[in-house]
């Protein structure tokens, strides 16, 4: 049963993180209009089943304006709304006071922040302090996101300013399988039988991107929200009908590898190198499925 439906709304982001599994950059093309998100969230709204709204990106801060409107309009649906950012524009204080406060005002609206050793040179970036401090000056509930670092010479924070850290893992697909595997310990192929972070039997969440795929892991998409209503997509949705998801359900990555007999190294740094190596080269097989073009790495 859907519960989240999380908006990449841009693909453009301020930085290039090794890990960012959107290949986020300042050159990357496909922003969503508001009339697209408007668009969505009635779909959404139509489901019954969705409880929360999340923006994101890239870096959806640098299309504020939409971004506020795309997070009153879903506040005011009566979803819960969650806004993942970097950052970048809390170099003061009273200054980010200024662009959290549309987002204090907006109602039932969480903050997640990133801040890790990919995105500053401590755990702790100066912009997440500041962003943090003025956010609790708001009365906005702040969380932050950070993601391990291999070999890190200090363990991650609990807590920034008094947000609490999530430490989540590393996840080799994306950017990171290109820039973070070759230092990666590595496994057995044939170890990684099952997908360790969705279920796509039960879908929860999916990711809709500002070309209209829908991914219910980025880069694998059960359909396209300009070509056919949201709504439809997630009624008919069948993990067993999908031929990439098929495959990842009853066996996980190995299983994949072994359907369409993908040609692969002995060992891979975790689940997803393997998945999102075999998937790259299955693309002109599956060219609507293994989409868009941005989540492997190439410009669309």
């Amino acid at each position: 049963m859907l519960k989240g439906v999380h908006f990449l709304l841009t693909y453009k982001c301020d930085l290039e993180c090794d890990h960012c599994f959107a290949w986020g950059t300042s050159q990357a093309k496909g922003t969503f209009t508001l009339k697209q998100i408007e668009n969505v969230l009635a779909e959404a709204k139509k489901l019954e089943t969705v409880t929360y709204i999340s923006f994101e990106g890239g870096e959806p801060f640098l299309f504020y304006p939409i971004m506020i409107k795309g997070v009153e309009e879903a506040v005011k649906l009566g979803f819960h709304v969650e806004v993942l950012s970097n950052c970048y524009w809390a170099n003061d204080v009273e200054d980010a006071k200024q662009w959290l406060l549309p987002i204090s005002k907006a109602g039932d609206v969480e903050l997640t922040l990133s801040s890790d050793l990919y995105h500053g040179d401590s755990w702790e970036t100066e912009l997440v302090r500041n962003a943090v401090k003025a956010a609790n000056a708001l009365g906005i509930k702040t969380s932050i996101l950070a993601v391990k670092f291999p070999n890190a010479e200090k363990p991650c924070p609990s807590e920034i300013e008094g947000a609490k850290v999530g430490l989540w893992d590393l996840m080799f697909k994306g950017r990171a399988s290109e820039k973070l595997t070759a230092k990666a310990s590595k496994k057995p192929w044939h170890e990684f039988t099952k997908c360790p972070y969705e279920k796509f039997e039960t879908q929860e969440r999916v990711h809709i991107d500002p070309f209209g795929y829908v991914h219910v892991c980025q880069g694998i998409s059960i359909g396209n929200v300009w070509q056919r209503p949201f709504s439809e997509i997630i009624k008919e949705y069948s993990s067993s009908r999908n031929p990439i998801l098929q495959p990842l359900v009853s066996g996980g990555p190995a299983a994949l590898v072994k359907r369409f007999n993908v040609p692969h190294e002995n060992e891979y740094a975790d689940a997803c190198h393997l998945c999102y190596s075999a998937r790259c080269m299955l693309r002109e097989r599956f060219p609507q499925i293994l989409a868009p073009d941005q989540m492997y790495g190439k410009a669309e």
